[in-house]
Formats: structure tokens, sequence, C-alpha cells
């Protein structure tokens, strides 16, 4: 059958068994948007308010749903825009495809209106991306965007296609997904000297990371933990690998883990690092910065083993494959080091100053995430109040903590929000924001309403950038400069605003009647919660 390239976009996008798109619509990529109208009643179109959001947006609903995330933008700033969405998704190894619509072909190269080489641009933050000029090329370079988006390491994909492509027509074939490359097969000998030196260690560690959940590897992880009796530590990206009541589970490491996660490091004798990149946040302050323990490094991605620190003995496999290999060793008991844990578990320390006793108190009343009765999936932005909830919130299922590790990126929050909800309507989604990250995608607040996403959208307002205003303070000689954000605005009053239903709060209590009765009215909802600045 004949469609136009725009058509070919939207049939392809469907073909992947993605529902719905994100984006702000603009002149070259216009046609596709039309198409996107004409075909409203098989996929939804989310129109964002900026195109970082779509691209956020597009990051959240891949974590929550399990498939690709789709953003739509058009060429010239539009696109630019997109960036750092690209990147975070990048960083975090995301599986997503961005579609950016560019001037016609022939006019490419001559600096025209709102052109701007974005496939130079975005090359050191995809997995690949590609230019298309022709029609009849869109189909072939979509699927094969989709499906190396997912296949090895997930992270985005990027195709721009000009605007003459999006508007001419060419045969279209409907076809299935094609399913991604097999890995490379991991030779079982490989596999015999790591099970060795793992039954010789008496204090194995394993040290799960955002991998484990990539591979869909959490079950495995804990039949691991527990058929060599040994604890489990995580990255950021790794929270939710195994649940956090597991009784071998003892929390994040790094620079802001928990402190008996980090005191686990230092008593290993072996670590068994599965899906990790080792990051300079996860090493530093812990007892990996002194290079001593010896580290088994499993992960996809071979260029990353080695890069950070060494490695005794690897596996270059995706987390799954590496954990069933690891599997084939017999079971082990170890008293001496279960007796360390049993004590560090017991002796946590509760929550210290009223920002974190709010995080704790949010917490209490949701339930682990993914847990009845809310099933709730938590996103948080970037920023103090990102930490807290790594330390101080609980996971029952994996996938249920959505943050932007690597990139770090501030406006991630409402944007991820937005993509989970869409991606899981019958979940509850919590967005715990700082009043710094809100400030840079108030515009989305329109789209929560406009859509009637029943998010719940916790501001942890300090008026300060928190996370800026303690760096001063322990490395400046609390000299603190643009760090201070007094003189509001009122986030309830502004909620109310867009037609959203806005409440502040100063006292755990009001906060905890207030977030009690925004989870059972299950409408848009936000808590402007002032805590101290200090």
């Amino acid at each position: 059958m004949l469609k136009t390239g725009a058509e070919i976009v939207v049939e392809c996008i469907l073909e992947q068994g993605t529902d719905t798109v994100f984006g702000l619509p603009g002149g070259s990529i216009l046609p596709v948007f039309d198409a996107l109208g004409a075909a409203r009643e098989r996929i939804t179109c989310v129109l964002t308010s900026h195109e970082q959001a779509a691209a956020h947006a597009a990051d959240g609903y891949a974590r929550a749903a399990g498939r690709p995330g789709v953003c739509v933008a058009t060429g010239g700033p539009g696109a630019t825009n997109l960036c750092t969405g690209i990147a975070a998704a990048y960083m975090d190894s995301v599986p997503m495809v961005c579609v950016t619509g560019n001037i016609p072909a022939a006019r490419i190269g001559t600096d025209s209106f709102q052109e701007i080489d974005i496939v130079g641009m975005t090359i050191p933050v995809t997995k690949h991306n590609y230019q298309v000029k022709r029609t009849d090329a869109v189909a072939e370079t979509l699927r094969e965007a989709f499906a190396l988006s997912v296949s090895g390491r997930p992270g985005p994909v990027l195709v721009d296609i000009a605007t003459d492509a999006l508007r001419g027509a060419a045969a279209f074939t409907p076809a299935a997904p094609a399913p991604p490359p097999p890995d490379a097969p991991v030779s079982p000998l490989k596999a015999e000297p790591l099970l060795e030196r793992i039954q010789r260690a008496q204090a194995p560690l394993i040290l799960a990371g955002g991998g484990i959940l990539r591979a869909g590897a959490s079950s495995r992880l804990a039949e691991l933990a527990e058929l060599l009796d040994v604890p489990v530590v995580t990255t950021l990206m790794g929270l939710g690998a195994i649940p956090s009541a597991h009784p071998l589970f003892l929390g994040m490491i790094g620079a802001y883990g928990n402190r008996e996660a980090n005191e686990a490091l230092s008593r290993a004798d072996l670590l068994i690092a599965a899906g990790v990149r080792f990051s300079d946040r996860s090493v530093c302050g812990t007892a990996l910065a002194e290079g001593r323990l010896p580290v088994i490094h499993l992960d996809i991605d071979r260029s990353e083993i080695g890069k950070n620190l060494p490695a005794e003995q690897f596996l270059a496999s995706d987390a799954k494959t590496a954990l069933d290999l690891l599997l084939r060793c017999g079971p082990r008991k170890h008293p001496e080091w279960r007796a360390w844990l049993e004590t560090a578990r017991g002796a946590r320390a509760p929550a210290a100053g009223y920002a974190e006793r709010l995080i704790d108190r949010l917490g209490s009343i949701l339930g682990p995430t993914g847990s009845a009765p809310y099933n709730a999936l938590v996103c948080t932005d970037v920023g103090q109040h990102q930490m807290w909830c790594a330390r101080l919130l609980r996971h029952a299922k994996p996938g249920h903590f959505l943050t932007s590790g690597g990139a770090g990126a501030m406006g991630f929050g409402l944007g991820a929000a937005i993509g989970a909800q869409c991606a899981c309507p019958e979940k509850t989604v919590v967005l715990v924001t700082g009043d710094g990250s809100l400030l840079m995608s108030l515009g989305e607040l329109a789209v929560v309403a406009r859509n009637r996403l029943p998010v719940i959208i916790v501001v942890v307002n300090n008026r300060a950038l928190g996370m800026i205003r303690k760096f001063q303070e322990e490395q400046f000689d609390s000299r603190y400069f643009a760090a201070d954000l007094d003189g509001g605005p009122d986030f309830a009053l502004l909620a109310e605003a867009f037609g959203i239903s806005g409440g502040a709060n100063d006292t755990l209590d009001a906060f905890g009647a207030q977030f009690r009765q925004a989870l059972e009215r299950r409408r848009p909802a936000l808590l402007d919660c002032r805590v101290p600045k200090e």
C-alpha cells in the first residue's frame, strides 16, 4: 500500500507496541502530527509544553512500560531542546527513539531557517542516529532504530527525517517487530574460574546496578544471594533490583549511600558486581576508591569493564545470562558474615532532619513501591530530595523507582512522571521534587491538568537549591550565593491556576493528611511541603 513518510512513521511506532508519543509540533515535523491526528484512535499523542519534557516523558514511559519510549520534535531549537533528555536516557541505558523533522533534503547544509545539525550534536549521547532523506527509507530506518534501542545495552536512537521525505509517498508493507539480535553466547568455560573464586571467598558481597533491572534479572539476583548466603547492595540505578525487605539487602552504596552498605564494602573480601559501571558517585567515599577490593565484574557492555575500576575477573554478558552461570555455584554459608549483616540491618539510623522525616512519612503511608494497596511508582527530580528518597524509601518490585542517575538532570521528574503515568494508568504515580527542579518544568503542569493525569506532586520546598547550598557550606566556608530561591512562587496557588488541586503544609501531620487525601482522590494534586532551609 502507498503511504506518506509521516504515515509510515506512525505505523512503525505502532508495530513496536508503543501506544503513546510525546512531543511538540513545528513546521518540519508537522506532517507527523497530522498523521498522529488521523490515527488518534490507535495512538495517543501527548502534547508537552517543552521538548525537553517530551524526552523525559519518553524516558519515564520506557522505564515504566519496559518498551521503547518515543518523542517527536521539529528541527532546529525543537530538536536541540531534546538533547538533555536524550543524554539522561543514554547515561541511564533507557531505550528510546527520538524522531525529528528537518528542512527539505536539497537544502540541508545551506543554513536555512531552523536548520541545525542535530545528527552531529547527538552523536555523543545516542547509541546511533540516522538522517533520512528519502521516503522509501523511512520504514527500514525506523525499524532498525527500534531494534537497536533495545538490543545489547539499551539506549536512545535518533532518526532525523527531511520534511519532503515525510510528505512524499512510498510503498509500505506492515511487519511484525523484528526481534533484537541475540546476545553473544557466553562460554560456560569462562565461568569456571569465577565459580571457584566465589567459593573461596569468606565475605563476598553482591553489588547490583541498573543492568539487573534492564535485563529483568531481579529474581535471579535474589536467588544467587540466597544460594551464596551473601548480602546485596545496590547503586542508585539498581534500587528495586531486590526487595528492600529482603533479609540480605543492605541499601545503596556511594557518596550519598546508606552507611551500612558502604561499611559492607570495607568488610568484604570479594565484590560480585552485576550491571554496574562504577560511576564516581558510587565509588567516591567508599572502600572501592582505594582499589583494594577484588572485583568480579558482570556487564553487557565490554567497554565498561576495567574502565573505572580494575576487574580481577569478568563476564561480558547481560545480567540474566551471567547470573544464570553463577547459579551453578554450590550453596554456601557464611555465619560470621551473616551475623554482621543482621547487626548492621538492626542499627540503621532513623531519619534525621525534618525534610528526611517528611520523606520517611511519605514512605510509611505509601508503603514499599510496587506493593498493595497503591502499587506506587515514585519518580524524583535531582538534588537533596532525590538522595533522601534513595536512602529512605522502600521497594517491593523492580522498576518502580525512576530517577536521573548519570546525567543528574534537574527537570527530569515531572516529565518522567507524565510518561510513567501514561504507561501505567492503573498505578499511583508520585513525583518527589524540589522547588528548584520544579521551577525548570512548571509548564508541564498544564500537561498534567489537560490530560487529567492523577500524578501526586510532592514539592520539598526549602526555598533554595539545597544541594548547591550544602556544597557552599562544606566547600566554600558557607559563602552562599546564587542558591537561595526566596520570593516564591506559592506552588499551591500556582497549581490551582493550572487546574490542579493544591495544598501547602509545614508539619508532618498536615502533610500526612493531605497526602492520604490525594492518594484516595486519584486526581492531579500538588503538595507544597515547606521545610527548613538548613
